[in-house]
């Protein structure tokens, strides 16, 4: 329930403590959604169409051929299946399980217009990746025709691991530098834990390495190693080093101690025994997007009694996906559309709740406080999920002559990672500004061709396969080059034809 200005109707505990044992966190925190069984995967598998023009292929940012290892599965070449999928994406396996397949491939699927469940492409990708890795099978092969060619990669994400796995198979000598202790970015640090687990992340890059890619962690560049050493021992550099830190919300009480960036929390669950992580009973999560839904999701199986997500905006504006928001409505999430925050409120030096105000959109088409509507919404646990800052400072550091957007992103070239320097690359969340993991691994794919291209001076060649859903200039090839996303194409043509039907009236 809601308190009164100024008085809160709920007595908070301020008893900031772990809420559960680690058997019920051990099993809060199983897998969403459970593995196929191998007849499962087979009748799943049987009901593809196999398309030619596979939209499902143009809809990865990776290009998996998604028939092609489907149809593998379906004729019991599980391993085939596998190598199929780690040689377009090295991290195939993660992706199977924290891609948001149902705005991708599964999107895509051709079984949607005959008003048909889409493949289970995810949980097949799943299926066969598993059977390798449970099974210690090797699929890809250290390439033997070595050059000799040092590259440098900083950053080991998705982007970074997925640029040197590249790289590697091209036979080139690559090297990572991670300053984090543990190699895999949000992989390793920052995924739901009921999605993937840190000891899955490393056990997948055991995988990169085995290519020969090396991995130096706990190496900050700038700081403990300089790009100058960098470009004397390299021929070229790949910058893989995503987002800053949490944006602040810029209001009175943000220092608090139980004011927490998600990410943050996220990791800290990544770091250290669930067991042992305190929670607030009541929780605030501040932001709508899919990070936000994650620290809900969690909080609420760590043992938060009441989680509520506070948005500005409306339902329809939030950037979390309709399935992620589904799932935390399930869990039993409050949500709070069109009202923020203008100070969190403290007794005894700790939080007791946040003072929100509800908002509207004005005439000017601007998000303004609606004036006299302001409570305070109690809870003990805040905490921020309002994006990362840029890496602009970072990187004008490291490097003064790279060309930077207005949104703080890298200047890139969308096929190759160039940049405004000329043996400078990059991908993943720092030029691209966040998105999926699945995206990170293609741009990395991309950019490692685009370095064989500009130290061999030979073009690179890239799969090919059109899409139903697009053509060029628009949406075309394989989703390596130019991934497409479903429903924001045909999102766009509906928009297109009723502003066509307006016009003609």
């Amino acid at each position: 329930m809601r308190g009164k200005l100024p008085i809160l109707s709920v007595t908070l505990n301020m008893t900031f403590k772990p809420l559960l044992p680690a058997d019920t966190i051990a099993h809060n925190m199983a897998d969403l959604h459970l593995p196929l069984r191998a007849q499962e995967a087979i009748v799943e598998a049987d009901r593809c169409l196999y398309c030619f023009d596979a939209p499902c292929i143009a809809a990865c940012p990776t290009g998996i051929d998604v028939p092609g290892f489907i149809k593998k599965i379906a004729s019991h070449n599980e391993v085939g299946a596998a190598r199929t999928i780690l040689t377009a994406n090295i991290l195939g396996a993660s992706c199977a399980r924290v891609c948001p397949t149902k705005v991708l491939c599964e999107g895509a699927c051709v079984l949607h217009d005959r008003d048909e469940k889409p493949i289970e492409i995810g949980r097949l990708q799943r299926f066969a990746t598993d059977f390798v890795s449970e099974r210690k099978i090797s699929v890809l092969k250290p390439p033997t025709n070595l050059n000799g060619i040092a590259i440098a990669v900083i950053g080991a994400g998705p982007a970074g691991l997925g640029c040197a796995a590249e790289l590697a198979q091209l036979g080139y000598s690559v090297t990572i530098f991670e300053k984090e202790k543990l190699p895999g970015g949000l992989n390793t640090y920052g995924i739901a834990l009921y999605k993937m687990t840190p000891a899955f992340s490393l056990e997948e890059i055991e995988l990169v390495k085995s290519l020969g890619v090396k991995i130096q962690c706990g190496v900050a560049i700038g700081k403990d190693l300089q790009i100058a050493d960098l470009e004397r021992d390299f021929k070229a550099i790949f910058v893989a080093i995503g987002l800053g830190a949490g944006n602040r919300l810029g209001i009175p009480g943000e220092d608090l101690p139980e004011v927490i960036d998600a990410l943050t929390f996220i990791k800290r669950l990544h770091s250290e025994p669930l067991e042992k992580i305190s929670m607030g009973q009541r929780v605030i999560v501040i932001g709508c997007g899919n990070t936000a839904i994650d620290a809900v999701t969690q909080s609420i199986r760590l043992g938060a009694q009441h989680v509520s997500v506070v948005y500005r905006r409306g339902a329809d504006d939030m950037s979390a996906y309709d399935f992620e928001y589904a799932h935390a409505k399930h869990d039993g999430a409050k949500f709070l559309f069109n009202c923020m925050p203008l100070e969190v409120v403290a007794h005894g030096g700790h939080v007791s709740g946040i003072k929100l105000v509800k908002t509207h959109v004005n005439a000017a088409g601007k998000l303004e406080a609606v004036a006299g509507s302001e409570w305070i919404e109690p809870c003990d646990m805040i905490l921020k999920a309002v994006g990362q800052e840029k890496q602009v400072p970072m990187l004008k550091k490291l490097f003064p002559a790279l060309t930077m957007n207005e949104r703080g992103g890298i200047v890139t070239d969308a096929v190759t990672g160039a940049t405004s320097v000329a043996h400078v690359f990059t991908g993943g969340d720092c030029s691209n500004a966040g998105r999926e993991v699945v995206n990170a691994v293609g741009e990395g794919k991309k950019a490692a061709h685009g370095i064989h291209q500009y130290l061999s001076k030979k073009q690179p060649e890239f799969p090919t396969q059109h899409s139903r859903l697009g053509h060029k200039p628009g949406a075309s090839g394989s989703g390596l080059l130019h991934p497409i996303r479903a429903h924001e194409l045909e999102a766009a043509l509906a928009k297109k034809l009723s502003s066509k039907g307006k016009s003609t009236k």
